[in-house]
C-alpha cells in the first residue's frame, strides 16, 4: 500500500499551489472541504482525504532553522473492498531519522506512528480508527517529528472539513 499512497502523493503534489490551495485543475480531485479536498484513483480502487499544514516550525538545538522540505501532507487513504476502513498517513517532506517516531496530537489525545523515509504510518487498523475518532472530535492535529539531519518539525493542521471529506472518500471506494 505504501507504493500506492506515494503514487497518490505526487499526483497530489502536483496540484497543490505554491500558497497551499488546492489547484481546481487536478483531475483526480473530486471533492473540497474546507481545509482537506477529496481525491479519487480512476476506478474507484483507491480514495484519500488529505491537508496540507496551516503552520509548520523546524527547530535544531532549540533555534529556528530554515530546511528544505517536500511536500507535507495527512492522509486518511481508502482502498476498494476495505469496508470503509482508513489509513491514517503523513508525508513529513524529508527523510525521518531511522528508528524515529512521529508523535500525533489531537487535542487531549496523542498518537505514536513509525516511520518508514519520509513517510510516518499508524501502528494497524485499531489505532487508525481511534486517530479517525479524535480528528473528527478535533479542530488541530500536530504532528511532531525528527530528521535524518537532526531537525524536529511541527506542523500543525486545521481539521476544518475533515469529517465530510474523510467520510466522503470513505464513501466512494466502499
Amino acid at each position: 500500500m505504501k507504493s500506492i499512497i506515494a503514487r497518490g502523493m505526487c499526483i497530489l503534489a502536483l496540484s497543490l499551489a505554491p500558497m497551499g490551495a488546492v489547484a481546481q485543475d487536478s483531475s483526480n480531485r473530486v471533492a473540497a472541504n474546507t481545509d482537506w479536498s477529496v481525491f479519487e484513483e480512476s476506478g474507484k480502487s483507491e480514495c484519500w482525504a488529505v491537508s496540507i499544514p496551516k503552520e509548520s516550525t523546524i527547530t535544531q538545538n532549540g533555534r529556528l532553522v530554515a530546511a528544505n522540505r517536500g511536500d507535507i501532507l495527512l492522509f486518511v487513504s481508502f482502498w476498494k473492498g476495505q469496508n470503509g476502513t482508513g489509513e491514517v498517513s503523513f508525508a513529513g517532506g524529508y527523510p525521518f531519522k531511522n528508528g524515529s517516531t512521529v508523535t500525533l496530537t489531537i487535542g487531549a489525545s496523542t498518537f505514536t506512528l513509525f516511520t518508514d523515509g519520509e513517510t510516518a504510518w499508524s501502528e494497524n487498523a485499531d489505532q487508525d480508527a481511534k486517530i479517525i475518532a479524535a480528528m473528527k472530535r478535533g479542530a488541530q492535529a500536530v504532528l511532531v517529528g525528527a530528521s535524518a539531519r537532526g531537525k524536529r518539525t511541527e506542523d500543525k493542521f486545521s481539521l476544518l472539513g475533515f469529517t465530510a471529506a474523510v467520510d466522503d472518500a470513505g464513501k466512494r471506494c466502499n
